[in-house]
């Protein structure tokens, strides 16, 4: 009999300060298994080979299968938690604005920040005795606010023990789009006012409808910094798409084949409805926002154990912060 099918699993495993697959992982490395049909399965894959659990797929098993033995009922939260982070996945478009994502124990951390002034900028020639240009790097006079954003999972287990775990997983995959969703939102505040909500952003200000003018004066404003990306709500990337420089052959086809949006100078054009109507939000995302989390998803691994689901919240804990604010820039326009 193999190793993994050999480990006692209980639910003292989650709540360690380590993630239940990195516990299972130290148990049962996977570098063991190279060369082997189980080659390319992390640890917690072994274990549902094991329990010859299927939680995708036409033949997917039901809920109760979790819920044969002791052992493998400890390993029903991970699989709520990896449904949920497939949903974060499919929905997030963090990961195109974050330029580092830091990881914290607690809910306190202070970052810093660099605000140079134009002429700090400008790397000038040093005559020979004289003192060479400072780059000051501070840390933030403030913490940095991390926010809570969940959603509570209610269903008995008798509701749910014979529906499919294909099905079950879309449940808990748009739990995780809800709360990437709102990851997005926070990002978005942050970008415009700060996380304390005194570092605004520069805002341009433009009269009228948007124009493709605007578009190459935010630009230019970024400089040094590179316009990389372009957010804006539904009204501003439709405004974007239907300007006559965006309308050429090459560009048309690409949006109306792939769905792809147009970019604008090479920025690329994100769609998020959080941001507010009249404003597009030029950033360099190379060094613009940093992204705080407390741990990954997190779910009451007790009640999802001992009393088979009933009331059990899914939840995550993060917050961002902007490194250099001269990343961003606001372009203000009355549609």
């Amino acid at each position: 009999m193999a190793f993994y099918e050999n480990l006692h699993l209980e639910k003292g495993m989650y709540g360690t300060g380590k993630s239940f697959s990195q516990v299972l992982e130290a148990m049962d490395n996977s570098d063991a298994y190279r060369g082997t049909p189980l080659e390319g399965l992390d640890a917690y894959q072994r274990q549902l080979k094991r329990f010859d659990i299927h939680v995708n797929g036409r033949g997917s098993d039901r809920v109760e299968k979790f819920f044969q033995t002791g052992d493998s009922a400890a390993l029903f939260p991970e699989y709520i938690c990896r449904a949920v982070r497939q949903g974060m996945e499919q929905e997030n478009v963090l990961p195109n604005l974050v330029a580092t994502t830091t990881q914290v124990e607690g809910m306190d951390y202070r970052t810093i920040t660099s605000a140079p002034l134009e002429d700090d900028k400008k790397l000038k020639m040093v005559a020979e005795g004289a003192e060479i240009p400072q780059t000051v790097v501070r840390t933030q006079d403030h913490l940095v606010k991390l926010h809570k954003r969940g959603r509570m999972l209610v269903a008995s287990y008798e509701a749910i023990r014979f529906q499919h775990l294909d099905l079950f997983t879309v449940t808990l995959r748009q739990i995780g789009a809800y709360i990437a969703r709102a990851q997005m939102g926070d990002a978005v505040q942050v970008l415009l006012n700060g996380d304390d909500g005194t570092d605004k952003a520069e805002s341009i200000f433009a009269s009228g409808a948007l124009s493709y003018q605007n578009l190459l004066q935010m630009w230019g404003k970024l400089a040094p910094y590179r316009m990389d990306c372009l957010l804006g709500g539904t009204a501003a990337i439709q405004n974007i798409l239907a300007l006559p420089e965006m309308r050429d052959a090459q560009a048309g086809l690409n949006f109306q084949g792939t769905g792809k949006l147009v970019a604008p100078m090479g920025a690329q054009l994100l769609h998020i409805p959080d941001v507010p109507d009249g404003k597009l939000i030029g950033i360099d995302h190379t060094c613009a926002l940093e992204m705080v989390q407390a741990g990954n998803v997190q779910t009451e691994y007790d009640k999802l154990i001992d009393r088979q689901l009933e009331r059990a919240t899914i939840s995550t804990i993060a917050g961002f912060t902007k490194i250099f604010s001269g990343a961003v820039k606001v372009l203000d326009y009355t549609a």
